[in-house]
């Protein structure tokens, strides 16, 4: 298989923070719209693309389109720019970037600190918090006004590239999620049940459009889509490593807000063999997925798990995923779809 590299460019490098997904939101409705039978966007933006099955159950994917971002909150007399973030931050990371401030125009600036050099010692070895951080437009105060105003969204600038057998760039997480959901219905035959695939909103910000879809659609199964931690780098544990880059597709068991339904972890390890896809068992003990919204936001609840697709160097601009990672979850995602009435679902 062969990904196509230019959308996933398109896709990764496109704006939509938490609550602004609208630019994203037309990629992926130009993507979907010859694949399948309805597309509906609720109140909060979600996408849902439906694809009718052979039998009365109902099974829905969710893969979130917002990337963290940041919100302008005041523009200073002599025109810096604050903001406050829109999912976490590691503020260490903010040095050095450009940002696009998307206000009634595009934008771009830089993050800018105090420099090392008029730092006192104190300073000097003290970590960053996100309060030293302002954003330089190159531009006065007067005329950034024409164009900037509170509440505007902000996104980080940076391009995706190919290094070795990855792809590297910003918003990998979630967006190469959104990818594997595009490429999957693309391959999508027939599936026993109806398909419900869920480009989610605002999941940065604490699972909120995979919750509002989920309540809607009433899945009877559960997937969800997202990156997990590859921290397979220099002087790292095995046991800290969660997944390491190559080693396959990654089958979720738990993370903080979820613990994946026994039943489905069992289903998705055998078809995962039963079609010689790589995997790798995937235990995070802190951070959350759409897997949550999905699984909880049904009464009784919904068969739920999730494909994890590891990712170095999270919720930076150097974020680095494996082609054949990739590739391994658009295999299990469209496999687990087209077998979920071959399995004793039963306790």
């Amino acid at each position: 298989m062969a990904l196509n590299i230019p959308l996933l460019r398109e896709i990764c490098e496109t704006a939509g923070a938490p609550g602004y997904e609208q630019r994203i939101r037309e990629v992926v409705l130009r993507e979907i719209k010859p694949l399948v039978d309805r597309i509906d966007i609720d109140n909060m933006g979600n996408v849902t693309a439906f694809k009718k099955g052979k039998k009365d159950k109902k099974v829905m994917i969710a893969a979130h389109m917002d990337e963290i971002g940041f919100m302008v909150t005041h523009v200073e007399d002599e025109g810096f720019v604050r903001f406050n973030t829109l999912g976490g931050f590691d503020p260490k990371t903010l040095t050095a970037q450009r940002v696009i401030i998307h206000g009634k125009k595009d934008l771009v600036g830089v993050m800018g600190s105090k420099p090392i050099h008029v730092m006192t010692p104190e300073e000097r070895n003290t970590l960053p918090k996100l309060s030293d951080y302002f954003i330089d437009l190159g531009m006065t105060k007067k005329e950034i006004d024409k164009y900037v105003e509170v509440g505007n969204p902000i996104t980080r600038e940076r391009t995706l590239i190919e290094i070795g057998d990855c792809v590297n760039g910003k918003s990998i997480d979630n967006r190469i999620s959104v990818f594997i959901l595009i490429e999957t219905l693309k391959k999508l035959k027939n599936t026993p049940y109806d398909v419900y695939g869920v480009f989610t909103v605002q999941e940065e910000v604490g699972i909120r459009g995979a919750s509002v879809a989920a309540l809607k659609i009433q899945p009877d199964f559960g997937f969800g889509l997202d990156t997990t931690i590859a921290y397979d780098l220099p002087s790292a544990k095995n046991s800290e490593m969660v997944t390491k880059l190559g080693s396959g597709t990654a089958i979720k068991i738990m993370d903080s807000s979820v613990i994946c339904d026994y039943r489905m972890i069992k289903y998705m390890k055998q078809t995962a063999d039963k079609y010689k896809i790589k995997w790798q068992p995937e235990v995070l003990t802190a951070g959350g997925t759409d897997t949550a919204g999905v699984q909880r936001m049904v009464p009784g609840g919904s068969i739920a798990g999730a494909i994890s697709i590891p990712t170095r160097h999270l919720h930076q601009v150097i974020e680095t995923a494996h082609k054949k990672d990739i590739e391994g979850s658009i295999e299990l995602l469209k496999n687990c779809l087209q077998d979920l009435d071959k399995f004793n679902w039963e306790f």
